[in-house]
């Protein structure tokens, strides 16, 4: 039964590592889409109290809630299967351009790579309507919301978004706290505390452990476990974030030159699913061994290893905290400032980085109509607005 279920979780993840375009905050949108209102694996608070669990832990929060889901559906074989079919598909092709870099660079500026940024805009639009419906209806949280979006984006770093959902728990805990319990579908996570303590520990344990065993050593494949474990661990903010932590651990020693960096950077951008798949690229096109594949699959793994033993570590007790009165009332104050999150990210870099111009503008229009009143599934959509994109960069719109 479970391996039934885990293979289900692997196909539904797998159609989301093959279309979740647009960053973190669109794959939350996708999941929202799919898990709550599609297969309603989790109802609307379960899945937002997840993801204001996962943007407090370090780590790429919108791959932390798929492990978490995974999880909840199908034991640790559906977490693996999760990140796994979630993570592949990015990974295997950033790995590819890593071996044909100077020959494909030039993708890079094709018409239906802008495609795909207008159709997140889209989606990402559906998700601030849907979540601002179900957590920030009323004018405190509206207003909370609010709030939370312009910290954002008068402070655009990880700090900003901290700060944000900081607020956020601590107005709730003023505000909220004299309302009654709310009721959710508990999360059916079958794991013990014992577990739960083994794998905070299994945390702690290797990011104090690693560099001191790269220290005694002196090998270059545990240097490379340590520096991408210790970028996974310490990063808040998601994909983005990790850029100037990978790059101060791999440039400056050699492993890899600053233009290869950025453009694989810069390739990562176009990718479905998780940002921090970035981590196979650096591993594939590193100059040391190991490298290639053997390299990519090293720092691929150190680099999400943080976000499973956390996701682990946390849930067990997840349960009995959402439960209590004081928990509740934070949460919903951090459920509301997760909206706001939201709908900054819909401006920056979502909308900034999507509409440039009258055409794109028409074009998201469309998206949203297609999403919203028709129905239409999110990776139709993704495929229509890339190729439109591809059409529009040939017949250049004046």
């Amino acid at each position: 039964m479970q391996g039934e279920r885990a293979g289900e979780v692997f196909r539904a993840f797998l159609k989301l590592g093959l279309t979740a375009f647009g960053g973190p905050i669109a794959h939350l949108a996708y999941f929202r889409t799919e898990f709550v209102e599609r297969r309603q694996w989790l109802d609307e608070r379960s899945f937002a109290d997840l993801v204001a669990l996962c943007q407090f832990l370090p780590g790429p929060a919108s791959s932390q809630v798929g492990m978490a889901i995974g999880l909840s559906r199908a034991g640790f074989l559906g977490a693996l299967a999760a990140w796994t079919a979630f993570t592949l598909p990015s990974a295997i092709i950033l790995v590819l351009f890593a071996y044909g870099i100077t020959a494909t660079a030039g993708v890079l500026d094709a018409g239906w790579l802008h495609g795909l940024k207008i159709a997140a805009v889209a989606i990402v639009a559906l998700a601030v309507l849907g979540m601002a419906r179900a957590l920030a209806l009323d004018r405190e949280r509206a207003t909370l919301a609010a709030v939370a979006a312009g910290m954002a984006l008068l402070f655009p770093t990880a700090w900003g978004q901290i700060g944000a959902i900081a607020l956020g728990g601590l107005v709730g805990a003023v505000w909220f706290r004299q309302g009654s319990p709310t009721e959710h579908v508990a999360l059916p996570i079958a794991l013990s505390r014992r577990t739960g303590v083994i794998a905070l520990l299994a945390f702690a344990v290797l990011l104090t452990g690693l560099p001191l065993l790269a220290a005694i050593t002196e090998n270059h494949a545990i240097d490379l476990i340590d520096a991408f474990y210790r970028s996974g661990s310490l990063v808040f903010g998601g994909g983005h974030v990790v850029l100037p932590l990978l790059q101060a651990e791999i440039v400056p020693p050699g492993w890899i030159g600053e233009d290869v960096f950025l453009a694989g950077y810069g390739a990562t951008q176009a990718m479905p699913g998780p940002l921090f798949t970035f981590a196979a690229y650096l591993g594939a096109a590193m100059t040391p061994f190991p490298n290639g594949w053997l390299g990519a699959a090293v720092c691929l793994v150190a680099i999400f290893t943080p976000s499973f033993l956390l996701v682990v570590g946390t849930l067990p007790f997840w349960e009995d905290l959402r439960r209590q009165k004081l928990t509740q009332a934070m949460l919903e104050g951090v459920n509301a400032a997760v909206v706001g999150l939201l709908l900054a990210a819909l401006y920056s870099p979502v909308w900034t980085s999507g509409i440039l111009d009258p055409a794109d503008y028409a074009l998201g229009i469309a998206a949203f109509l297609l999403l919203f009143m028709w129905k239409t599934p999110p990776w139709l959509v993704v495929a229509l607005c890339a190729l439109a994109g591809g059409l529009m960069d040939l017949l250049p719109v004046p």
